[in-house]
């Protein structure tokens, strides 16, 4: 494995079974041992029993234990942000996260558990969200997510910090959990859920002009730059949403699409927001695999290793 290689968990795609784990420090420990305990994890680079984990950080607890490797300029979700239309996001910002991801929920179950026990002591978990595929590619509201991907081949580009510069081969991650009211949603027609969105429902083609405040013309990779979306859906029959997941090689996109999203951007605010909202807010530094494996090296014995 060479220089400024990404955790391979952010491109595995086609999994059923999906949990995302936030965690905080354990009030007094030391910052540096923290993150040693998650990077010495045996799965930061790798998969075991068939289910993948990616392991980010806060930017600045990040920062703070290996400056050498922080990308530039990057910060928490410091603030909620608030649009003059009322649309709201809360920053809810956690120390860690992990990711992770496997053909069934058993195993992920598994994993998840011995993750949370081999932290025990050191970062306690926060928040906890479970996802999973809903008719391979569709979101909740019907429509497919993710028309807009790069592909495969241009993922790496787009989501990975480039070689040469601070955090290479790391990346930005901005996650949020969006909780639908399907109950408004699905008293829509057809066509006004299309204009909210953009797209026609069938077959995802965009609608020419895109509708004013619409999902597409509110988040157009074009205006801010592109972003790997690896969202998916969560929840239950009462309660449900999206789990955004959006890994970019910079920030300043990341924040762009929410402002842009908020309406702070001097154009109308998204209306997909009327049915859906925001409730948590972080963003990550996904360090490069190479990267964790120096700073695992710094703790005692092997590190935790985590067996189904």
């Amino acid at each position: 494995m060479g220089v400024d290689t990404p955790q391979v968990g952010i491109f595995a795609l086609g999994t059923a079974s999906h949990a995302w784990l936030e965690l905080d420090l354990v009030a007094g420990v030391d910052p540096v041992a923290a993150v040693a305990r998650v990077a010495a994890m045996r799965e930061p680079r790798t998969t075991i029993g068939g289910v993948n984990l990616v392991a980010g950080f806060r930017p600045e607890l990040w920062a703070h234990v290996a400056p050498d490797a922080a990308p530039a300029g990057v910060h928490g979700f410091e603030a909620p942000i608030d649009g003059p239309t009322g649309i709201h996001m809360p920053a809810t910002q956690h120390d860690v996260v992990l990711w992770l991801t496997g053909a069934a929920y058993d195993v992920v179950f598994d994993l998840s558990r011995a993750a949370v026990v081999a932290l025990a002591g050191v970062a306690r978990l926060a928040h906890e969200m479970v996802g999973w595929p809903y008719h391979r590619d569709l979101d909740l509201t019907g429509f497919i997510d993710g028309t807009e991907n790069p592909t495969i081949i241009e993922a790496t580009d787009a989501a990975v910090i480039p070689s040469g510069t601070p955090g290479a081969g790391g990346s930005v991650l901005l996650l949020q959990q969006w909780e639908h009211d399907a109950i408004a949603w699905e008293r829509l027609p057809i066509a006004e859920q299309e204009s909210i969105i953009g797209r026609r429902k069938a077959d995802s083609t965009e609608i020419d002009p895109s509708p004013p405040g619409s999902h597409v013309a509110s988040t157009d990779q074009d205006r801010f730059g592109t972003i790997l979306r690896r969202n998916i859906p969560y929840g239950t029959l009462s309660q449900h949403g999206t789990v955004f997941v959006g890994f970019c090689r910079e920030q300043g996109p990341l924040e762009t699409m929410l402002r842009s999203m908020a309406g702070l951007s001097g154009t109308p605010a998204d209306r997909l927001t009327d049915m859906t909202h925001a409730v948590t807010g972080s963003y990550y530094v996904i360090p490069a695999a190479d990267r964790l494996a120096r700073v695992s090296a710094t703790t005692d014995g092997e590190g935790a290793r985590l067996t189904t």
